[in-house]
């Protein structure tokens, strides 16, 4: 599966390594799911499928069942990833989190072509896992390797070809959605249509998935039906937030910020006390960054974040200046920037909550992800009959 994440640096996103100069990150959620499947391997599936092992070789099939998924994912994650960037996608990174992994793309595919190829690049790396751990399989029971080997190998192969088939179920956001989504978007020419129709696929497979997981619970069996609920939970909520996020850079597109941006914004001076811009500026203006001006000129800004890190006892004595961020690529944007590419720099998880629009040096304004959120909402009510 490859979305936009409903989104390094995000709380509970842990960086592990760089794969092909993509940062792998586990979500706090992915230690949950790696107990549950070391137990229910070490203790349900391996002792059914091959008795007469010891206790303690059963755990080690399952910690190495476990690691074998992370894997798994990250390979299927990492096949994604590689076709973005051959046609010229920014990914943030690769996450695994508790119902599997994601490719955070930072846009939305260029066309049709690249949206499936990409789409179709996990389930082949999946089906290419699979077919290896089979030919492993059958080589080791030639070659009579151990049976805990033997075991492994063989779940892998079942694990991957499980992976690929409901990957390939074409209910978006899944990667058989996206590939249905380019279909549709080279027939209809028109990519919020294609994401709608999609989008209800998936929101409907996401119900049959809940309705499914209720009668398992239903009928006794507790953690499969409580796990397709869950599955069916998350896909439903994926699938309307892809096509919110489409409608949402739709009505962005190509406007440039300095229509959206807020001019002449609140400043403060960098000799005033931290004591005085927390007591004066934050909580009265309720903004977590200011921009810093000295006599017109721009200086940089301060965030919440900034004076955190600052000791209590020190903001009698400390000044602004001591904590300003000075303007930098990071925290400031230029006025004719499309306010689209601004909005994933601001959904960002280690954005600030502003930014600073600025021209040869001068501040003209800011610009924030709640400005732009209220834009949307605006302007996809207006054009809701259109639509």
């Amino acid at each position: 599966m490859n979305d936009n994440p409903p989104h390094t640096g995000r709380p509970g996103h842990h960086p592990l390594f760089r794969l092909f100069g993509f940062e792998v990150k586990v979500d706090i959620s992915w230690a949950l799911l790696a107990l549950l499947i070391t137990w229910t391997l070490a203790v349900g599936l391996f002792p059914r499928t091959y008795p007469d092992l010891a206790p303690a070789t059963y755990w080690w099939m399952g910690v190495a069942g476990a690691a074998g998924i992370f894997l798994s994912i990250v390979f299927h994650e990492l096949s994604h990833s590689l076709v973005a960037r051959r046609f010229g996608m920014t990914i943030r990174g690769i996450t695994l989190f508790i119902f599997g992994g994601v490719a955070e793309m930072e846009d939305e595919p260029p066309g049709p072509r690249s949206e499936f190829l990409m789409a179709i690049a996990g389930p082949l790396a999946s089906l290419f896992l699979a077919g290896a751990f089979f030919l492993l399989t059958r080589l080791g029971e030639a070659w009579h390797w151990y049976t805990a080997v033997i075991g492994l190998m063989a779940y892998m192969s079942y694990l991957n070809t499980i992976v690929a088939v409901f990957n390939l179920v074409p209910a978006f956001p899944l990667d058989g959605g996206r590939m249905l989504r380019a279909a549709l978007w080279q027939w209809k020419r028109r990519l919020t249509d294609a994401t709608r129709i999609s989008s209800r696929i998936g929101s409907a497979f996401a119900w049959l998935l809940m309705i499914l997981g209720v009668i398992a619970f239903v009928q006794g069996n507790f953690i499969g039906g409580t796990w397709w609920f869950l599955i069916g939970l998350f896909l439903r909520a994926a699938a309307v937030g892809a096509y919110r996020q489409v409608l949402m850079r739709q009505a962005l597109q190509g406007k440039p910020i300095r229509h959206l941006m807020t001019a002449h914004p609140v400043t403060v001076p960098p000799s005033i006390t931290i004591e005085r811009l927390v007591d004066d500026y934050f909580y009265r203006y309720h903004f977590k960054m200011f921009p810093v001006v000295e006599e017109g000129r721009l200086l940089g800004c301060v965030t919440a974040r900034d004076i955190r890190e600052i000791p209590r006892g020190e903001w009698r004595e400390r000044s602004v200046a001591d904590a300003l961020q000075p303007s930098s690529e990071d925290n400031t944007v230029l006025p004719d920037s499309d306010t689209a590419k601004v909005l994933s720099r601001l959904t960002h998880p280690d954005a600030p909550g502003r930014l600073m629009v600025v021209e040869n040096g001068r501040l003209l304004g800011v610009i924030s992800l709640k400005d732009l959120k209220s834009f949307i909402a605006l302007k996809l009510d207006l054009e809701s009959d259109e639509r």
